[in-house]
């Protein structure tokens, strides 16, 4: 008798019911089989911020014990935040595992991707890492904050790999609107992933070096665990236009200006922009000159590292512009946002030290509102219109584009890395929600695209893609040089005061008889003008006086109880006569 399991088995005798004598074969156990299933390598991701939100962008990856942060930036405050100068990051998650963080990688120096970093190494001193021109930057940021001796910074470019506990991160050049910028591909026992960074395609850049679509397409090939990418223009199709167009649009608006001195605003950072100014402002046999604090760093930096050719003489000192005529300037100057204290917006109030505009003036904005600061912008061009200057705005002409990639380059990205998981990164709800509608039209399963937010913690494994949990994220804001002092508390007060202005009662108590000595004081400010309403003064002094010496018990000295009986006494008299709810501040001293 034969059988072709025999050999994998043991021989078994027996009977049948008839009696007839059989032989079987039982399998030995498979040992493989009989072990547990061995996990899958899983890699962890933290957003702490650049989720819902443009700004403050700080990614961080966990796998095993180690950790490693992609960028920490600031956002600037909105009209929300009263008196706060800088919105960043929360660094408890980080300081909490700050020995298993092994360093920050830059993505590119602008100011949503590294403003945050002096502030995070006053907590956590570890190594970061960017390219050349980044590191410039930062190190201007750390000279101001006094960190740059104990800080270690650490010089990359593209096509070069760093490893980071259990990581290791290969550099991937993309264009932006700044140079130097890098994508990542992040590889780790759990897989690769892929974070493009703020990027564009732009196959004509000013500095000739296009993005390395090759290498993304290389780790495409390979396998690619999860992309995240950037969502600013999301909604925006089509392909962004090339950074060269900006130069001809120069060209012919400078021919435009004629006789009149030439004045254009540009975000600080954009040194492409800049260097096309500079060029075209030389073929027309004009001077430069720069204003404004970040922009003036810039064209330092830029210039001293070799990513802006400026020829010899070109650049004067803005204190010098009256030596020469109208027609042979340029002023290169920051405030394309109409923020409230840059330089253009001063020069379009009259406020500014060293420029007063002109009608000979001829003004151009080489950038787009950003989402919200379009009331800002419109008041600027308006105050410059009514001084009779010439405005170059918005789409008027072609000069502004975008450093970031539109619908068709997003979806080419997404064809090339061939990602299992997608997680759309950079941007408000409705880019995030517009990136993954694209990412399901390239044939990504709706299931394995995650919208997340900030405090998200993320498990990615070859079987599947969940939120593990929640980290302790958000805003912390900076106030001239408090960090994290300033809370909801204080911002609720601020926007108060802003809305119904405050009312300030003085008295003072004799601590034996519980009579007032002196006052009640009413000081208001912010809510009504006293001398127009010396009766609705008088009946809150008379109301003071009453609830003081209805509330006042000498034996228990009960401050608080006679403040608090102050304070709902007078709002309700106060909204009662004039509809308005002032913050009321009791101020009482005992003799």
């Amino acid at each position: 008798m034969s059988n072709p399991n025999r050999s994998n088995g043991k021989v078994v005798y027996g009977k049948r019911n008839s009696g007839k004598r059989y032989v079987t074969y039982r399998k030995s156990p498979n040992k493989k089989a009989l072990q547990p299933p061995k996990p899958k390598e899983s890699v962890r991701i933290a957003f702490l911020g650049g989720m819902n939100e443009i700004g403050k962008n700080m990614t961080l990856y966990e796998y095993a014990n180690d950790m490693f942060i992609v960028d920490c930036g600031l956002a600037f405050p909105n009209a929300d935040l009263p008196g706060v100068d800088l919105v960043i990051p929360d660094f408890s998650f980080v300081e909490k595992n700050a020995d298993k963080i092994r360093g920050v990688i830059v993505t590119h120096g602008h100011e949503d991707h590294i403003g945050g970093l002096a502030y995070l190494l006053k907590k956590v001193n570890i190594p970061i890492y960017a390219t050349k021109l980044t590191i410039g930057l930062i190190r201007g940021k750390f000279e101001e904050h006094g960190l740059l001796n104990s800080a270690k910074l650490v010089e990359i470019k593209p096509r070069d790999n760093i490893t980071l506990g259990s990581f290791n991160i290969e550099m991937i050049h993309v264009n932006h609107s700044i140079p130097d910028a890098v994508g990542l591909a992040i590889r780790c026992p759990a897989g690769t992933i892929i974070q493009t960074g703020d990027f564009k395609i732009d196959t004509t850049p000013v500095d000739g070096d296009m993005i390395d679509l090759t290498r993304f397409c290389e780790y495409g090939k390979k396998g690619v665990l999860a992309l995240l990418s950037d969502s600013t223009n999301a909604e925006r199709p089509g392909y962004t236009m090339s950074e060269k167009s900006v130069g001809e649009s120069f060209e012919l608006l400078f021919r435009k200006a004629n006789k009149r001195r030439i004045v254009v605003a540009t975000f600080a950072s954009n040194i492409h922009r800049v260097q096309q100014i500079i060029d075209v402002a030389q073929s027309r046999g004009r001077k430069v000159a720069v204003i404004g604090r970040s922009l003036e760093n810039l064209v330092s930096v830029g210039s001293e590292l070799g990513y802006l050719n400026v020829p010899e003489g070109l650049l004067i000192d803005i204190n010098s512009i009256k030596n020469y005529p109208d027609d042979k300037l340029v002023i290169i100057t920051t405030g394309s946002q109409g923020e409230p204290m840059s330089a253009l917006t001063k020069m379009a109030f009259g406020e500014h030290r060293k420029v007063s505009l002109t009608p000979n003036d001829y003004v151009i904005i080489s950038a787009t509102p950003i989402p919200g600061n379009e009331k800002m912008v419109g008041n600027v061009v308006n105050e410059l219109m009514k001084r009779s200057i010439e405005v170059i705005y918005e789409r008027m002409y072609e000069v502004h584009v975008s450093g970031h990639a539109c619908q068709e380059e997003l979806k080419l990205m997404m064809g090339l890395v061939k990602p299992k998981y997608f997680i759309p990164v950079h941007g408000e709800q409705k880019h995030l929600q517009k990136h993954a509608g694209l990412a399901i039209a390239m044939g990504i399963k709706q299931d394995n695209i995650y919208i997340g937010n900030i405090g998200d913690r993320v498990e990615l494994s070859a079987d599947e893609m969940k939120l593990v949990d929640k980290v302790p994220a958000g805003e912390v804001y900076v106030d001239g040089i408090g960090v994290g002092d300033v809370g909801n508390i204080v911002l609720n007060d601020r926007k108060h005061l802003s809305e119904d202005g405050i009312i300030i009662v003085v008295a003072t108590i004799d601590s034996v008889s519980g009579s007032v000595v002196s006052g009640p004081d009413i000081v208001s400010r912010g809510f009504v003008y006293v001398k127009e309403n010396e009766s609705l003064m008088n009946s809150a002094r008379d109301l003071a006086c009453r609830v003081i010496d209805e509330s006042y018990d000498s034996r228990y000295h009960d401050w608080n109880s006679v403040k608090t009986r102050l304070r709902d006494e007078l709002s309700r008299m106060m909204y009662e006569k004039t509809k308005r709810s002032p913050m009321i501040l009791p101020i009482l001293m005992e003799i």
